[in-house]
Order: structure tokens, then C-alpha cells, then sequence
């Protein structure tokens, strides 16, 4: 993609208007020089020297102490230098033995005679040179700011990268998993291909546009697609862009952006990341950002004042909507919001498809399973998880890319490298495996619980020391009381399994308390699981796109209640978990052994060792705490 200029005057990069403001800072330059010349110069360039009495400099002469004298009788001062070289000066004062003095302490002395320097010399060094210097530094500092792509005494001109209408090189074909998304747009490029459709019964275009949805998900590659979709040109800018150092550059920026837009209409405007400039005003009168505030009222403004049939659409992006300003959100200015989710299964699959294009995989390559394995990743991890797999393939000197290359890197994404050095002590090891194998075995003999898809005790870089995977067949949607309990027991399945076997309890355990906690307050605050309070919200969530953190919206008492509540419910999570372990016992030392011989086991395997006949060797082998 190659920007191309928004005018002729940034084609040329010399227009009237961007010299404007050098020929400015010039001036003021050269104003500042001629204060400086007249005022300060001329004392630094003099000698510093102290003013004394007339009485200290005869005891002065008198001690031997000074070196030279000078009497400049037009002045009515004597200079004089002392012995350490330093200089003094006092009035001339009526002395007829001032001479015999000076002749008896044997100093050198002389009337002075007014040193006059060339005018043409003066002129040259003070004021011509500094000039000369001045320009040259600006020159330069100019012309490298030119290479730089940019001129910084352009403080009011639009930054927006402009694209020419087959530049995007993105179209709706490039944009997989946002199904609704797109087809919401898709009424956007037909007006631009037809306005006259819509202009002959009344109908007018959506002014704006506002793309909603967490990091990843494809907002940019949306609004770059329907630029592609519409052959029209695409200006995009990001919303710090306007914020500025001075006051009033951010809204000039604006009136540049749009005047550039209605000059190449029709096109597409897209203001990324607009929750920087479009915060919601306090409404108190006092601002902590004036800046700001008026970009904002400019964007408002321009936004009412560019007429819709002219085929100029604003197109912006946020993962924190609910922090914008009403008024950018009323109609006539973002008439629509268009929420970009996270892709399900099937749209998960079309994204691993389409990043995969011009990568070399292998035929036989599963990319449902992947799908499967990844319930909540955005485009932009699987991307990831695509490019990883690449990056294994090639440092193991393969041609193509594996299946077995995607299901590492969907682990690395997950849970980080694999940690090659780290050596676990063989008391470790047993207890990671038992712990591991605990998660494992509650979740398989629970009904409705998600199966097992694998099981290590390969430390990994994110500070696991093992983990146990399960991958829904399906995409679920909603999970009942009872997945959610099961859930929770299943988290729990580990620490159970340490104090079953060691009699002990270890740090292992401190993600699973964590998000057993997380999901036991959630039934009580948020989903209505609790016979104690019913349907009664205790928690509001806040940027749901971003994971914010959960408000109280209930009184300490009662809080003292949610609390009780949800440790209630793990409590009886984990004594579902003790009896599963207890009645499966002699399989979790089998499995807990199969896993410390291969450290990484499949589900498969994982089910073919639970259902086969028990071994009857007891726990023998277990390395007890």
C-alpha cells in the first residue's frame, strides 16, 4: 500500500503554505538575535570586574598589590589588575601624588586609549554570521524532517494516511468469522456504488459508522474492506493523532481531515481508537483537557456540517463505547453501531482458512480441530497461532506445515514455550502428574463436562508446571448450573488429588482457586444460582470488551453473605471431587504413572487407560510427601 498525497502542496512538499510558518520562526529568530546582540553580548564579552573604593586602591598601591593601571579620564574611572590577575575598577578621583605613588610601587600604568573595532567587522560577526548560522540549522533540521515522511511545522495539517482506491488490496473475501458485520457494511458500499438508488426515494447514508468489539477481532481490516469493496479512496488516522501539545491543533486537524475528504468524495474516513479524542465531558463547567474538549466539538461540527449525499462516511472503531460521548453517538453522526465479536466455530475455522492461504500446509490438515481447540481466540490470535505453526515448521526443517505444528502453537499461545531447562526434582514431577491426572479424571467421570483433550507436565514459559486441556465438541453458548458446578469440581480435582496421595497441599494450585472463586461469585452476583438471593444482580461487569473488573452493587452485609455463598459452593464442588478420587483411586495412581512415563498424553489415550481393565498393582511407586 503506497499513501499518495492528500494535495498538491503535499505532493511538492514546498506550496506557500508550508513555508509559511518557517519565514514565522525566522523572523522571531532574528528578532530574539538583535536583543540579544544589543543587550547581552556586549556583557558577556566583558571582563568581570569588581567596583571598589577609591581609598582600597591607594592601599592596594601602597601593598604592592596591583600590577597595572589604566585612567580614562573621559570615563572618570580607573582600571586597575592586582596581583592574582583580577580586575577592579573605582571612580577617578583628585590625586596630585597619584603618579608618584604609582612610580614608587613600581606599577605599570598608561591612560587608556578607546579601542575602536571595524564597523564592517562588527556587523559581519554579530549580526550576519549568527543569521547565516540560524538559516543553515533550519534548512537542515527542515530537510530532514522532510525525509522523516513529515513536517513539523505543519501543526494544523491532517495526519491521515490516503489511500488510492485500489490500494487497500482488501475486500470482503480477506475478512472471515464477522458474517454480520459485513453484511451491515455491505448496505454501505452499495450507496457508494449507488447513490442514486437511495437519493430517488429520499433515503440518505448512514453519516457514520461505529465498529464495536474487543482487540483483534478485525475492526481495521473491516474498514479498510469496505473501501476496497467500493473503489473509493480510504483516510486512515488514529485518534491519538489529533490530540496535540498546543491548544487548537487537534481541531484544526480535523477541519484539514474533512476538508480533504469532501475534496475526494466520495471516500471513506476511519478514525481509530476514537474513544481518545471522543470521551464523554465532565458537563462541570471546568476541564481537565481543553485540547480535547475542542477536538471533540470540532469533530462534532464537521460531522453536521458535510452533507451525507456528497458519499463521505465516517467509519470508527472502539473497544470502550460505553466510555464515548452521548453526542458522538446520537443519529445524524454515528447512526450505526456495528458490534465485531469474537468468531465462533465455524467463523474461527473460515479465519484459520484465510490466514492460511499463503502458507504451505500440509493437505491433511484439520482445521475444525484447531477451531475447536481455540473457543475465544480473536482473528488476530489465530493469526498468531498460524504464523507459529510456520515458524515450528521451519525449525524443524519441514517444507509444510503439520497438524501436529498447529496444535503446538495453539498450546504456545495458550500457556507459552515449552521451559527446556527447567528441572523438577522427582517429588515435583509425581506431584504435578497426580495433580494434572485429578483435573483430569473429576472432569471424565462428571456428565456434561467438556472431554479431555490433553494432559502434560511439560513446564511451559507462562509458569505452568502442567496443564489439562478440554475442548467442547461444540460451540456452546450457555452453560446451566449444574456445567458450571461441574466446572468448578473439575478445578478442584487437582488439590484433592495432592492431598489424597502426599497428605499435603502445594502452590500448584493457586490458578485453580482462582477461577473457581471467579466462577462461584459469578453464580451468586451475576447468574442467579444462589436459592439465598435469586434473581438479584450484586455485581455489574465493566468493559465487557476488555475484561474490566466487577462493581458491588450491594452492602457490606450483604457482601459478607456472597461471600459465604460462593465458598459454599466450592466447598461442595470439591467434595464431589474427593468422592470421584476416592471411588477411582487405583486409576489415578495408574494414569498419574502412564503420564509420568510419556509427560504428554492425548485424550485418547487418556480415556483408552481410564475405561481398560484395572491394573491391581495398587499405588505402589507413589512417592508420598
Amino acid at each position: 500500500m503506497s499513501p499518495v498525497a492528500s494535495s498538491d502542496e503535499a505532493k511538492s512538499g514546498s506550496g506557500p503554505g508550508s513555508k509559511k510558518p518557517l519565514i514565522y520562526y525566522y523572523i522571531v529568530a532574528f528578532l530574539v538575535l538583535m536583543l540579544l546582540n544589543a543587550l547581552l553580548f556586549p556583557m558577556l564579552a566583558q571582563q568581570q570586574v569588581t567596583e571598589v573604593g577609591y581609598n582600597e586602591f591607594v592601599s592596594k598601591v601602597e601593598a604592592g598589590e596591583v600590577e597595572k593601571v589604566a585612567v580614562d579620564e573621559s570615563a572618570g574611572q580607573i582600571t586597575f589588575v592586582d596581583d592574582a590577575d583580577k580586575y577592579y575598577k573605582t571612580g577617578l578621583f583628585p590625586d596630585e601624588g597619584l603618579y608618584d605613588r604609582l612610580e614608587k610601587a613600581d606599577v605599570e600604568f598608561a591612560a587608556e586609549i578607546p579601542a575602536q573595532s571595524s564597523p564592517l567587522l562588527n556587523f559581519l560577526l554579530f549580526w550576519i554570521l549568527p543569521t547565516l548560522l540560524l538559516v543553515g540549522l533550519g534548512q537542515l533540521f527542515m530537510k530532514r524532517m522532510g525525509k522523516a515522511g513529515g513536517n513539523v511545522m505543519n501543526f494544523g495539517k491532517s495526519n491521515a494516511k490516503i489511500y488510492a482506491e485500489t490500494d487497500t488490496g482488501t475486500t470482503f473475501a480477506d475478512v472471515a468469522g464477522q458474517d454480520e458485520a459485513k453484511e451491515a457494511l455491505t448496505e454501505i458500499v452499495d450507496f457508494l456504488h449507488n447513490p442514486d438508488k437511495y437519493a430517488s426515494i429520499g433515503a440518505k447514508l448512514p453519516k457514520g459508522a461505529l465498529l464495536v468489539g474487543p482487540p483483534g477481532t478485525g475492526k481495521t481490516l473491516l474498514a479498510r474492506a469496505v473501501a476496497g469493496e467500493a473503489h473509493v479512496p480510504f483516510f486512515s488516522i488514529s485518534g491519538s493523532e489529533f490530540v496535540e501539545m498546543f491548544v487548537g491543533m487537534g481541531a484544526s486537524k480535523v477541519r484539514d481531515l474533512f476538508k480533504q475528504a469532501s475534496e475526494k468524495a466520495p471516500c471513506i474516513v476511519f478514525i481509530d481508537e476514537i474513544d481518545t479524542i471522543g470521551k464523554k465531558r465532565d458537563g462541570k463547567g471546568m476541564t481537565g483537557n481543553d485540547e480535547r474538549e475542542q477536538t471533540l466539538n470540532q469533530l462534532l461540527t464537521e460531522m453536521d456540517g458535510f452533507d451525507s449525499k456528497k458519499g463521505v462516511v465516517i467509519l470508527a472503531a472502539t473497544n470502550r463505547p460505553e466510555s464515548l460521548d452521548p453526542a458522538l453517538l446520537r443519529p445524524g453522526r454515528f447512526d450505526r453501531r456495528i458490534p465485531v465479536q469474537l468468531p465462533d466455530l465455524q467463523g474461527r475455522e473460515a479465519v484459520l482458512r484465510v490466514h492460511s492461504r499463503d502458507v504451505k500446509m500440509d493437505p491433511n490438515i484439520d482445521f475444525r480441530a484447531i477451531a475447536r481447540a481455540t473457543s475465544g481466540a480473536s482473528g488476530a490470535d489465530l493469526a498468531n497461532i498460524v504464523n507459529e505453526a510456520a515458524l515450528r515448521a521451519v525449525r524443524l526443517g519441514r517444507s509444510s506445515v503439520l497438524q501436529e505444528d498447529l496444535q503446538e502453537s495453539v498450546e504456545v499461545v495458550i500457556a507459552g514455550h515449552q521451559r527446556k531447562n527447567a528441572v523438577l526434582t522427582e517429588q515435583e514431577k509425581h506431584i504435578v502428574a497426580y495433580h494434572e491426572i485429578g483435573h483430569a479424571l473429576v472432569a471424565a467421570k462428571q456428565t456434561e463436562s467438556a472431554p479431555v483433550a490433553k494432559i502434560t507436565i511439560v513446564p511451559r514459559t507462562s509458569g505452568a508446571l502442567g496443564y489439562t486441556m478440554q475442548v467442547d465438541t461444540d460451540e456452546r453458548f450457555l452453560m446451566s448450573k449444574e456445567e458450571l458446578e461441574n466446572k468448578i469440581a473439575t478445578l478442584t480435582g487437582g488439590r484433592a488429588a495432592e492431598e489424597l496421595v502426599f497428605h499435603t497441599a502445594t502452590t500448584g494450585a493457586s490458578n485453580d482457586i482462582e477461577q473457581a472463586t471467579k466462577l462461584a461469585r459469578s453464580m451468586v452476583t451475576r447468574y442467579g444460582m444462589c436459592d439465598e438471593f435469586g434473581m438479584m444482580q450484586l455485581e455489574t461487569e465493566g468493559n465487557a470488551y476488555l475484561g474490566g473488573d466487577t462493581m458491588r452493587t450491594c452492602s457490606d452485609e450483604m457482601a459478607a453473605q456472597v461471600d459465604r455463598e460462593a465458598a459454599a459452593i466450592i466447598k461442595r464442588a470439591r467434595a464431589r471431587a474427593d468422592a470421584i478420587l476416592t471411588e477411582n483411586e487405583a486409576k489415578l495412581h495408574e494414569l498419574s504413572r502412564y503420564l509420568l512415563e510419556k509427560e504428554s498424553i492425548t485424550g485418547e489415550e487418556f480415556m483408552q487407560v481410564l475405561e481398560a481393565p484395572e491394573e491391581g498393582i495398587g499405588d505402589s511407586g507413589v512417592v508420598r510427601g
